[in-house]
């Protein structure tokens, strides 16, 4: 079986030794095996770690996800932690579904969360509302990573009953919480 190798030569971003050294990154199959220092490199453009977007709403940026990882992996970012808040807003769970499946066409990491306060507020007439159980069904899913920005604090600080059920369903499932501050 053939295997596809490659090694990318310049200068290295270490960031746990808080360094930067001449050297060379060996690639086999798409995993690195090898990183070692080489003064004799003379390229010197930058390598460095992949960037994560530790918090964003895709919908926010007008772009389905396949496209958004299209346009982000340009710049480094290789993976992002996302709410889908706004399309669970306008589409519920149909929508949320939809950003999962159009994220998985492209090898980009989306580690979606399930938007545990829609609507955002009880003035808000978006459309539609997950609920607990609505919550149980996306945090039941290998895809749904976390439970997104609980905004509501005051809930969570004064133990409302509705917020206190939602965060016991993620626990159920052993899934981190996000909260808003």
């Amino acid at each position: 079986m053939e295997t596809n190798s490659y090694s990318l030569s310049g200068n290295i971003v270490d960031l746990r030794a808080e360094t930067i050294f001449k050297g060379r990154v060996h690639v086999e199959d798409g995993i690195i095996v090898k990183v070692e220092e080489d003064n004799t490199v003379t390229e010197d453009h930058y390598i460095l770690p992949g960037l994560v977007d530790a918090h964003i709403h895709i919908e926010s940026s007008m772009l389905i996800p396949s496209e958004f990882a299209r346009l982000a992996s340009v710049h480094g970012t290789v993976a992002t932690v996302s709410d889908p808040h706004e399309i669970a807003n306008v589409l519920g769970i149909e929508g949320i579904n939809y950003m999962i499946a159009n994220g998985k066409k492209v090898p980009f990491k989306f580690y979606f969360g399930a938007s545990s306060c829609v609507p955002a507020t009880p003035f808000e007439t978006a459309g539609f509302e997950l609920g607990v159980e609505q919550l149980d069904e996306l945090l039941a899913k290998d895809e749904i990573k976390y439970m997104s920005e609980m905004m509501n604090f005051p809930g969570v600080i004064n133990r409302d009953e509705f917020v206190m059920r939602k965060l016991e369903v993620a626990k159920k499932y052993g899934k981190p919480i996000d909260g808003h501050a």
